[in-house]
């Protein structure tokens, strides 16, 4: 697994395509916890560390596999619209 120290507050987590899931608050125990302006019921979400595939500048990776909460991302603004 990457190190978990190297993910910071207000860094983009994009899908495996590089499109917008969120924006991190914090890492909380083994997930990350996502802001709630990130999503279509302003509520935070979660994504397990296990689901990062790499991390680069400051971007998180997911993995393909990745299970993504619906209403975040790139849906939550499709929504709201």
């Amino acid at each position: 697994m990457f190190e978990k120290l190297r993910i910071k507050e207000h860094m983009e987590v994009t899908d495996c395509k590089g499109q917008h899931v969120g924006t991190v608050d914090h890492v909380q125990d083994d997930a990350i916890k996502l802001t709630k302006s990130d999503s279509s019921d302003d509520m935070h979400h979660f994504l397990s560390l296990d689901d990062v595939d790499k991390i680069d500048d400051n971007r998180i990776y997911l993995k393909e596999s990745a299970r993504i909460p619906e209403g975040l991302g790139n849906t939550a603004v499709m929504e709201d619209a």
